[in-house]
């Protein structure tokens, strides 16, 4: 199970969706959390640590701590 990091910024990105999308996101980075790999996408050239997870119309990359077991978001866009 991987920790997940996520910065000041991309939290109030996170708490200013919608509910429903926000429930979408909370549940799909909790997939991501227990199996990055397969619960995300390459970003780019499959390096195994730079990913993206897209649920509807939410898309995040996020980085790949193995080492330390860490989820870190780096950016979320919301297409709403």
């Amino acid at each position: 199970m991987y920790a997940l990091r996520c910065d000041a910024i991309n939290q109030a990105i996170w708490d200013g969706l919608p509910d429903e999308p926000r429930q979408r996101l909370a549940l799909a980075l909790a997939d991501a959390c227990a199996d990055p790999i397969g619960a995300t996408d390459p970003y780019g050239e499959d390096d195994g640590i730079m990913r993206t997870l897209v649920t509807g119309d939410i898309l995040v990359v996020i980085y790949l701590g193995h080492q330390t077991k860490t989820l870190h978001i780096f950016q979320i866009d919301y297409l709403g």
